[in-house]
């Protein structure tokens, strides 16, 4: 099997001008070659999900996937920074990360067709800044547009279902036609866009076209405080899976809600209970809460499902930052204060989105209200468990960096969710092909 020679592992980069040397990947001198590492999972595994990742950045799609039974053959990610996280805790050895066969390089550069064979699922998160309603809005014209090279990855590497996420800005009114374009291009990835071809012409032509469409595209907005993510984090997940192999994406349902926490807040005391500490004497203040609970309260029916996890859930056990020194990165970091628009995550709610900022340069809203009214920031550690990390996994770059990684990472929990329907979704499609062979 031949590979690129731009298809590379990562190198740490001890000076600007010099590049990781040329790796072929596909031979034992490689991170650790492609048919290799079938063969190792087919002894493993009679059936082992094996994914390919776009746009890895610090990993949090990659262990949720992980974590659902899905085992990566190939992760690239270009940023230097975010590749130099991932290398520290593949040293470390933290579980998971230690068999990740990640590269630094430009996803542009990528011949996916070596490894096309192999792939059950093609993942990742196309860059948000082009889509995000905090940026520039500037959609396909931005050249951080990497939607093409998703396209691009799935024509190429023909998997078995795609799965990527992306920010809700993608569903504005503004984008309507580009996500349009997005969905037409994965449903028929070989019917590439022409030369001068216009994207809504590209679309019109792939309407015209007979037959069934190569995937079935299904577009989804969700909330990752829904499926145990500790962040009311919305986002667009843009999933599919092969027609030929009558692969359906059964949307997961939420697993948590915000009617559970407020009946194990507001009706039955558990969640105070549980921190140890009593209910706040001015009960919910907030107007729709207000409603939910007296509706709560009346019916005497706890509603189904967990709880909604809080930033009080999420950092239990830790302490103020610097009280500990086993704890990793959980260290104090000055400056916060309230302004507009960046007034902090309550402890008892989901918390506020995490967000790299404008730029790459993380805002006020990466804060903390404490119970006694007063914030700070949320320290890097504090921030990977609102994301799901691990906390064996460390962040080796200052604060700033830490939490531009760690504001544009999918929450593991979410990616976990959707990987496990996938995963499901993989395995009846197989067992359906065996019994029909």
């Amino acid at each position: 099997m031949v590979v690129s020679d731009k298809f590379r592992p990562y190198v740490a980069n001890t000076s600007t001008s010099e590049r990781p040397p040329i790796v072929d990947i596909s031979t034992p001198s490689g991170i650790l070659g492609i048919r290799e590492r079938i063969r190792t999972m087919k002894r493993e595994d009679s059936i082992v999900m094996k994914s390919v990742e776009l746009f890895s950045g610090c990993g949090g799609l990659a262990m949720g996937l992980a974590q659902s039974g899905f085992h990566h053959l190939a992760m690239v990610e270009w940023n230097a920074e975010a590749c130099a996280t991932l290398q520290h805790n593949k040293r470390r050895k933290v579980r998971h990360v230690k068999a990740w066969p990640f590269q630094q390089a430009d996803v542009r550069s990528i011949d996916w067709n070596a490894i096309a064979e192999c792939v059950d699922l093609v993942a990742g998160g196309p860059p948000c800044q082009p889509f995000s309603i905090g940026g520039k809005g500037g959609g396909n014209a931005d050249e951080r547009d990497m939607w093409p090279e998703a396209v691009r990855a799935v024509r190429e590497l023909q998997p078995k279902a795609f799965l990527f996420e992306n920010v809700r800005g993608l569903l504005r009114p503004a984008f309507t036609n580009y996500l349009n374009w997005i969905q037409a291009c994965l449903a028929r990835p070989e019917a590439r866009r022409r030369q001068n071809e216009s994207h809504d012409e590209h679309v019109a032509r792939l309407s015209r076209m007979r037959g069934v469409p190569t995937y079935r595209v299904e577009v989804f907005a969700v909330n990752a405080a829904d499926y145990g993510a500790p962040q009311k984090r919305h986002r667009v997940i843009i999933a599919g899976g092969r027609s030929d192999l009558d692969i359906h994406f059964d949307f997961p349902e939420p697993t948590h809600t915000y009617e559970r926490l407020l009946w194990d807040q507001w009706v039955s005391g558990e969640y105070w209970e549980r921190h140890n500490m009593s209910a706040p004497k001015s009960g919910p203040t907030d107007k729709r809460a207000i409603r939910i609970v007296e509706r709560l309260k009346s019916s005497l029916l706890a509603p189904k499902g967990r709880a909604w996890v809080t930033v009080r859930d999420a950092i239990h056990g830790l302490g103020e930052p610097g009280n500990s020194s086993t704890v990793l990165n959980h260290t104090f970091q000055a400056g916060a204060r309230i302004y507009p628009g960046h007034t902090g995550s309550p402890l008892d709610e989901p918390a506020k989105a995490l967000k790299a900022g404008d730029h790459g340069v993380p805002g006020g809203e990466n804060m903390m209200v404490k119970d006694d009214g007063s914030v700070r920031y949320f320290t890097i550690r504090e921030a990977a468990r609102l994301q799901g990390l691990p906390d064996e996994f460390e962040f080796p770059r200052s604060w700033t960096e830490s939490m531009r990684q760690l504001g544009n990472a999918v929450p593991v929990q979410l990616a976990n969710a959707m990987g496990k329907t996938l995963s499901t979704a993989l395995r009846a499609s197989s067992c359906s092909i065996s019994k029909a062979a």
